[in-house]
């Protein structure tokens, strides 16, 4: 018993192979672009570090430029000093976001 192709079928086969041919090939000639890591706002040491109090940011950093209020639940909380926001869960940090420069 021998396996046979449709005729309409073998006409294609050289046009298919083609195509998965020129996909692979395609995909071995793609550029990668590498880009240096951002400082996360932990390696900086002018901002507020993880569980900080908000009390105790405003007694290092002072009053903040602008309060957003609490949104949701649990609240939080966004102050923005210059160069950084400061997100709050309650009344503890929860991130700070370095402004790009």
């Amino acid at each position: 018993m021998s396996f046979q192709i449709r005729p309409k079928l073998r006409s294609k086969l050289p046009l298919l192979a083609a195509l998965a041919v020129s996909a692979a090939a395609t995909a071995v000639q793609a550029d990668e672009l590498t880009t240096p890591p951002a400082p996360s706002a932990s390696q900086q040491t002018n901002v507020p570090a993880r569980g900080t109090s908000m009390e105790k940011v405003e007694a290092q950093f002072g009053a903040p430029s602008e309060r957003l209020p609490a949104v949701g639940e649990p609240p939080i909380t966004r102050w923005k000093y210059p160069g950084f926001e400061v997100y709050f869960e309650h009344q503890l940090v929860i991130h700070t976001v370095v402004s790009a420069s």
